[in-house]
């Protein structure tokens, strides 16, 4: 991932010199398991761990030449341990180091992600309690439907963060495994309860059965979980975009004083925050799609999903660290103007409370097929010829003398179709 959408410490994990590093780990723990079962002398275990040292630049020259990455890294690594680096490596195959080492990586990535949905659930928390009962028009297919609050359109989103975090939860867990098992999985040189011991030093869990690599369904469904999460911040960002339309404006991004919307047109300030979150989403979903396509490897074993692992990794936390970040600031700085909410609720002249008078009548003795006639007909010519629909409703006998204009004032009152949202905010926090 470019360094523009690169925070510094998940960019970090991912560096040729941590993935390295990694594998060091990786083989100075199996080198001290081994000496402590009795196969390899404890003094090349000591040398391996104290004189092993990661070199990236001769890692790479090394590799220009062999073709060979975990060759290389073990050559470049055997020079600076010296004679004892003959047990480096020690039954071992490639991938029982890149595969265990990845998920050291993983884990460490996974932690800075969780951190980011925990902060952004917090925000999105404090905010809708903020606006409980700061009343907007709900919307349908975008067309004005019956009134909601601001505060629940964030709480749905603070809900949807929460199931988020048991979804990732689940799948980094799942991620935490590592594997020693030999060429195609049968512990041909090493035995399981040397594994154990290996991912034990190392905090992870072994897993239970893999062939020379671990099987990529674990892998397909983390990068699946990321592209769910990162989907809500597109839900989230795709919404904050409409609401600061020109002709909504109930809500905006933050604009500093210095910042320019428009090279052209000095009146702009544009949401670019939330298009660019909109945008990123897309990648973390197009690498989920690449992640399924790895699952299905020749016999035990085949590369193609190497390569692919390499790019979809790193950019896939990388992004999805960017983004949380990035949303968790846009809904802690983001600008909320109830009066236009307001405003914006008032604008049909009640049209808005048309079910509401539905109910009332049908309530009152009307047959529900003539109430919703009767109904449609005032709200289809309020809306063609701008009129208040609360006032051809209050002109017309038929409903009068069936709603008395204090059961009317109750039709359009809007505190009556708010009367649950206590109810569901307790639903949700507890």
């Amino acid at each position: 991932m470019i360094a523009r959408y690169t925070r510094p410490e998940m960019g970090k994990i991912w560096s040729d010199e941590n993935k390295y590093t990694c594998w060091l780990a990786v083989e100075a723990a199996a080198s001290e398991t081994l000496a402590e079962f009795g196969v390899v002398p404890a003094e090349a275990a000591k040398a391996i761990r104290e004189k092993g040292r990661v070199d990236v630049a001769r890692i790479q020259e090394i590799e220009a030449e062999v073709k060979h990455d975990v060759i290389a890294f073990t050559t470049a690594v055997a020079e600076k341990v010296g004679p004892e680096s003959r047990w480096l490596h020690y039954g071992l195959t490639s991938n029982d180091v890149v595969d265990t080492a990845q998920a050291l990586q993983i884990k460490a990535a996974s932690a800075i992600v969780r951190e980011g949905i925990v902060r952004l659930a917090a925000v999105l928390k404090q905010r809708a309690l903020e606006f409980q009962h700061t009343p907007c028009i709900g919307r349908t297919h975008g067309v004005h439907a019956e009134p909601t609050t601001f505060g629940l359109k964030l709480l749905v989103w603070y809900a949807e963060m929460q199931r988020n975090l048991v979804r990732f939860d689940a799948a980094a867990e799942d991620m935490r495994v590592g594997k020693l098992s030999g060429a195609v999985g049968t512990f041909g040189h090493l035995k399981p309860e040397h594994e154990e011991r290996i991912c034990e030093k190392l905090g992870l869990q072994a897993a239970p059965i893999a062939t020379q690599v671990l099987q990529r369904d674990r892998h397909a469904a983390y990068i699946s979980t990321l592209a769910v999460l990162t989907a809500t911040l597109d839900k989230i960002a795709t919404e904050i975009r409409h609401l600061q339309r020109t002709e909504v404006r109930e809500a905006e991004e933050f604009f500093s004083e210095k910042q320019k919307g428009s090279s052209a047109m000095p009146h702009k300030r544009n949401p670019i925050t939330c298009e660019q979150i909109s945008g990123l989403a897309r990648i973390v979903r197009s690498n989920a799609q690449a992640s399924y396509e790895n699952v299905a490897l020749w016999h035990e074993r085949d590369i193609s999903h190497s390569s692919v692992e390499r790019v979809i990794f790193p950019d896939s936390t990388i992004l999805a660290d960017y983004l949380l970040n990035k949303t968790a600031t846009l809904i802690e700085k983001l600008l909320v103007y109830p009066h236009r909410m307001i405003k914006n609720l008032e604008s049909t002249g009640g049209l808005i409370f048309s079910g509401q008078l539905l109910l009332d009548l049908a309530e009152a003795g009307m047959l529900r097929e003539d109430a919703y006639r009767l109904v449609q007909t005032h709200a289809m010519r309020a809306w063609k010829e701008d009129l208040i629909f609360r006032e051809l409703v209050a002109a017309d006998p038929e409903i009068t003398k069936l709603l008395s204009s204090e059961k009317l004032a109750r039709t359009f009152d809007l505190t009556r179709q708010l009367s649950n949202v206590d109810t569901i905010f307790q639903r949700v926090l507890g």
